[in-house]
């Protein structure tokens, strides 16, 4: 068994396919450190929560799980060079063996830097996706249903449905 995996994504929100995702690797590895990419990125329509509102999220998700113990969250900034961005992660997050991931950039970084890669299982991806969650909570639709229930009850408590609609918005609104 692979000792610690790496799983990144932005988690605008962190949603039921992320959870079944690392569900899923939970049962090839023994610990998962996962990142959230673009961490320093908050308040616009792709990413309207603050790395530490992402951070708060998965913990929260992950204390309804029994993967809790096993986990470890860490925010990452881009540094807007793909040519060193591996080595600025592996110089930012705790070590790992092997990378879960289905982003070609991150695909292709890795495996440029040689590090073994896994393409992530994909879960209900029309259904599971940060941005079509984002349009349901821009436009009233049932949303908190694709997210787990105390991911929900975290951005309603921030007023994040409420930010988003506002930083969605133009001048002319």
């Amino acid at each position: 068994m692979i000792k610690r995996a790496l799983y990144i994504g932005r988690f605008q929100p962190y949603h039921l396919g992320h959870q079944a995702v690392l569900e899923k690797i939970g049962r090839e590895v023994d610990e998962i450190v996962i990142v959230i990419g673009s961490a320093q990125e908050s308040h616009t329509p792709e990413n309207p929560f603050t790395g530490g509102e992402r951070m708060e999220m998965i913990y929260a998700a992950l204390d309804e799980s029994d993967l809790r113990e096993r986990c470890v969250v860490t925010p990452l900034q881009d540094i807007k060079r793909n040519c060193v961005w591996a080595s600025h992660l592996r110089s930012m997050v705790p070590r790992f063996d092997v990378v879960y991931s289905n982003n070609p950039l991150v695909v292709q970084l890795m495996s440029e830097a040689s590090i073994e890669i896994r393409r992530s299982p994909m879960y209900q991806r029309e259904q599971y996706s940060g941005t079509a969650i984002r349009k349901l909570m821009r436009e009233n639709g049932e949303w908190s249903g694709l997210v787990p229930d105390a991911v929900a009850a975290f951005i309603k408590e921030i007023g994040g449905l409420e930010r988003l609609i506002s930083v969605s918005k133009s001048d002319s609104d």
